[in-house]
């Protein structure tokens, strides 16, 4: 039996020497040294004593630690409880990137859970992003960034409004990944896929990429804030869902791809935000917080069968004092397609709020009617120029316009 035990993680200990100096591709001192919390007594320690001893420094330039995977109480996973998830019955139940994605979507310094459950909600998350990468691709089609790009400053707001969003994500999510913050990675893309594209711009986008002229300034503008938004949320969730990256890229028209694959591409970060670009979002988040009443309105209106889809619908606003100016600073167009109806009035400041109008103190309280006019075959919103054109009676002046002037059918 051997007693002198000088320390049993000497051999470990002393591997960054026997590594890093003997192969050429590799340079001492490591980047990082990575393992487990149980490691700081470890192999972190005899690391740093060998190191320290022979060469008066540390043999990493970091340490990262992380906790252990416990089941979705919380216990310690054991074949006896039956609580053992195997990575490999993941992947084929769900794909590596789903795996991946749980993988990321932790807070790893402390233990970390998994089970079907939280699974199951990863899956969900993965879908989401899934659906809005195809949503892109299938709008951008017909789109050549060379020739059909619109310069920033003459996008439409809400376009402007998205692409200001989108660098944000990337210079947050950038931030992130260099500090090994891949939770918070997670939970930005998520928002941004669920809440930014999904619960509002790509709905109220889709009367424009479906309805004005296939090369008219309106698309345009769209299209080529979904190109943007495209490119750089797949090279922003390419570390982590490595495959489904790699399949949006090849789906890219071939003069968009930069390299051959996503992997072979580097992140562009976006240049610090102006103050006048931060004056513009936070006059959107204030649109977007009426929105909210809004949208609550419109949803008490459909519960009272009141009106079926939102472009049934007209809102009336009665804003305060400081609401009234952001409003007025919107047209009438851009609050319809904000609030995706097909009428918006502002009424003074001032003006008596009907009862029944609801106020969830956003600055504005919000009446929903039924839209005046005749819905359009072609948008299905309502207008009361339907029946106006001899030739289009059941279109809307702008869908008769672009009818006869994009499709030929004037005669």
């Amino acid at each position: 039996k051997e007693k002198d035990i000088m320390d049993v993680w000497f051999d470990s200990g002393s591997s960054h020497a026997a590594v890093l100096d003997e192969r050429p591709e590799l340079r001492w001192p490591a980047d990082m040294y990575l393992e487990g919390s149980d490691q700081h007594r470890g192999w972190f320690q005899s690391s740093l004593l060998t190191a320290v001893a022979t060469r008066g420094e540390a043999p990493y330039r970091a340490v990262l630690t992380h906790g252990f995977v416990v089941d979705e109480e919380g216990r310690k996973m054991s074949k006896s409880l039956g609580n053992v998830v195997e990575p490999q019955a993941v992947v084929g139940k769900y794909g590596a990137d789903v795996l991946r994605l749980w993988a990321a979507s932790v807070d790893y310094r402390g233990d970390v859970r998994i089970s079907e459950n939280i699974l199951n909600q990863l899956a969900d998350v993965y879908r989401r992003i899934r659906n809005t990468a195809r949503f892109l691709l299938g709008n951008i089609g017909d789109f050549d960034p060379v020739k059909d790009a619109v310069p920033f400053d003459a996008m439409t707001e809400i376009d402007r409004w998205a692409v200001l969003r989108l660098r944000r994500l990337a210079r947050r999510a950038i931030k992130a990944y260099r500090e090994y913050e891949y939770h918070v990675v997670f939970h930005q893309v998520h928002h941004f896929c669920a809440v930014d594209m999904g619960g509002f711009y790509l709905d109220a986008l889709k009367d424009r990429l479906y309805c004005e002229g296939p090369a008219s300034h309106e698309r345009r503008s769209a299209q080529t804030a979904l190109y943007e938004i495209l490119v750089t949320l797949t090279k922003l969730i390419a570390p982590v869902l490595a495959f489904t990256a790699d399949e949006i890229w090849q789906y890219l028209p071939e003069h968009a791809r930069e390299q051959e694959s996503v992997h072979l591409t580097t992140w562009s970060e976006p240049p610090a935000e102006t103050p006048e670009e931060q004056a513009f979002m936070e006059r959107w988040e204030r649109l977007l917080a009426v929105r909210r009443t809004v949208t609550k309105a419109l949803e008490n209106a459909r519960n009272e069968k009141l009106i079926g889809a939102s472009t049934e619908a007209a809102v009336e606003l009665y804003p305060n004092e400081a609401t009234a100016a952001l409003l007025g600073s919107f047209t009438a167009e851009q609050l319809a397609e904000a609030f995706i109806v097909s009428a918006v009035r502002v009424h003074p400041a001032g003006t008596a709020v009907p009862a029944g109008a609801l106020d969830e103190g956003t600055g504005a309280a919000a009446v929903v009617v039924r839209a005046p006019g005749e819905k359009c075959a072609r948008c299905w919103r309502y207008s009361e120029t339907v029946g106006a054109h001899a030739r289009h009676p059941q279109l809307c002046e702008r869908c008769a316009t672009v009818v006869e002037r994009d499709y030929g059918h004037g005669s």
